[in-house]
C-alpha cells in the first residue's frame, strides 16, 4: 500500500514544475540547438574554433574560474565574520554584500572602469607601478569576482552560523590547535556549502556581460569575452556563428558544472559513511 502524504497534490504540481522548466529552460535552449543545426559540420567547426572565439574561450572560463576561487576564499572570510563575530556596523556590511545582487551590471562596469582607468581614483596610483586593471584580463576577473562575492557568502554563512561551537572547544580541550579545528572540525562541514557557493558564482561568472563590456576593452584575441563575440556576431546578423558559440558555452558549462556536482555528492557520501 503506497505511502499517503499528508500534503497531496503530487501530480498537479508536478505537471506545473515541468511546464515551468520545460518553458523557462528546455524551450530556449532548444531553440539554440536548433539554430545551430542549420550549420553544416565544417561551418560549425569554423565558427566554434576561429582563433577569435578561442581566445574568447580561454578567457571566459579561466577568468570566471579564477574570480571563483578569489571568490571562495573571500566569501568564506566575510561569511565567518558575519557568522561569528557581533560588532558596529555589521547590518551594514550584511547588506553590502547582496548589493551585487541589485546593482545593475552596466553600473557596475561603469563604476569600476571609472575606479580603475588610468585617471581613475584607484588606477591613477597602481598604473604606475606596472599594474593596470582597466582594460586588461585582470579588470575582466575584477567585474566577474564582484558579481559573484554574494554567492558564496550566502551559500557558506548559514552553515557556519548553524555549526555548534562546542565541537571546537572539545577539540581545543583535546589539544588541538587553531588551524587543526578548523581543517578538522570546521572545514569538512562547511565543504559542500563552498563547492555550491563555487559552483554558483563560476555559473554567473561566465554568463556575464555588463560589468565586462566596459573595463575590458573588447580587444580581440585579448580582453573580449565570449558573450560579447555572441552580441558581434548577432550584429553581424550571423545568427548561426552567434548560436554555434553559445552552444559550445553551453556544453563546456553543463560538463564543468556536472563534474562539480558530481565530485560534491561524492564527497557528501564519504562524508556519511565516515558518520
Amino acid at each position: 500500500m503506497p505511502a499517503r502524504r499528508v500534503l497531496p497534490g503530487f501530480a498537479p504540481t508536478m505537471a506545473l514544475t515541468g511546464f515551468a522548466v520545460g518553458v523557462v529552460v528546455v524551450l530556449p535552449l532548444a531553440g539554440l540547438v536548433l539554430q545551430t543545426l542549420s550549420l553544416d559540420g565544417p561551418a560549425f567547426w569554423n565558427a566554434a574554433t576561429s582563433p577569435r572565439a578561442l581566445a574568447s574561450y580561454r578567457l571566459t572560463f579561466g577568468a570566471s574560474l579564477v574570480a571563483a576561487a578569489l571568490n571562495v576564499a573571500l566569501g568564506l572570510l566575510v561569511a565567518w565574520v558575519l557568522a561569528r563575530y557581533r560588532f558596529p556596523g555589521r547590518a551594514l556590511m550584511d547588506a553590502l554584500v547582496d548589493l551585487p545582487f541589485a546593482l545593475p551590471t552596466a553600473v557596475a562596469g561603469l563604476t569600476l572602469t571609472a575606479l580603475y582607468s588610468g585617471d581613475g581614483w584607484v588606477g591613477r596610483f597602481i598604473e604606475p607601478l606596472g599594474l593596470p586593471v582597466a582594460f586588461t584580463r585582470a579588470g575582466v576577473t575584477l567585474a566577474l569576482t564582484f558579481v559573484g562575492f554574494p554567492f558564496v557568502v550566502r551559500a557558506v554563512q548559514p552553515v557556519i552560523e548553524d555549526l555548534d561551537p562546542r565541537m571546537e572547544e572539545a577539540a581545543a580541550v583535546l589539544g588541538a590547535s587553531p588551524g587543526q579545528t578548523f581543517a578538522r572540525v570546521v572545514f569538512p562541514a562547511i565543504l559542500p556549502a563552498l563547492v555550491t557557493g563555487f559552483t554558483l558564482a563560476f555559473a554567473r561568472a561566465v554568463g556575464e556581460y555588463g560589468s565586462v563590456v566596459f573595463i575590458s576593452g573588447n580587444m580581440p584575441g585579448k580582453t573580449e569575452i565570449t558573450p560579447f563575440l555572441i552580441v558581434t556576431r548577432l550584429e553581424e546578423y550571423d545568427t548561426a556563428g552567434a548560436a554555434a558559440l553559445g552552444t559550445v558555452m553551453l556544453g563546456v558549462s553543463f560538463a564543468l558544472l556536472l563534474g562539480i556536482n558530481m565530485l560534491q555528492r561524492w564527497g557528501d557520501r564519504r562524508g556519511a559513511g565516515r558518520r
